[in-house]
């Protein structure tokens, strides 16, 4: 769970004068946050250049005695994560399904980096709600802080709902709604009172 004073479970929302175009749309969960850095996954972006069939294929997972069609497969999204070892693969699940290695981050929110997983989901008997990533995005010691206190970043409580059930493309406004506030009249400037 998390520690008290870190972000982990929060959701991390880029502000107007976000400079880093990979980031400048993007809604990240926050995986892991301690005094050595933070972990998280963006869970509003496409993965466009492979499909979960194929990805299990890479992998050398057999799905062949499956219960759910290959069709049925190809409509499983994969998401682009962050830029961070974007060949490695991350699953943000719903907290019915745990391993020994099932990393809880609330209790509703798990995460899960195993092949087992995904034998499970392809299986039908993984997660009820699950988001499949492939690379992360990472920030080091008290980096994730200092970009917070530069104005990049407005930090909000995530919820099921928002990161497994809400469309891609709504997930942004969404997030935006839940804060109350209009975007559009936010300041990318940063100062001190």
């Amino acid at each position: 769970m998390a520690q008290q004073g870190y972000l982990s479970g929060q959701l991390l929302l880029p502000m107007p004068g976000m400079t880093d175009p990979r980031f400048e749309s993007s809604v990240i969960f926050i995986c892991s946050h301690s005094t050595e850095g933070a972990m998280g996954l963006v869970i509003n972006t496409p993965c466009e250049n492979i499909d979960f069939p194929e990805l299990l294929d890479q992998l050398n997972i057999d799905y062949g005695h499956n219960i759910t069609p290959k069709a049925q497969l190809k409509n499983i999204p994969l998401h682009e994560g962050g830029p961070v070892e974007t060949g490695r693969g991350f699953i943000l699940h719903s907290a019915d399904y745990a391993q020994e290695t099932t990393l809880i981050i609330s209790e509703t929110i798990a995460l899960t980096a195993t092949l087992d997983i995904l034998s499970a989901i392809a299986c039908g008997k993984g997660p009820l709600y699950y988001l499949i990533a492939l690379g992360f995005s990472g920030w080091g010691r008290g980096q994730l802080e200092n970009e917070i206190v530069r104005n990049s970043w407005l930090t909000i409580e995530a919820d099921a709902e928002l990161v497994f059930k809400t469309d891609l493309e709504l997930k942004l406004s969404r997030a935006h709604a839940k804060l109350g506030i209009n975007f559009s009249m936010l300041s990318s400037q940063f100062g001190n009172a």
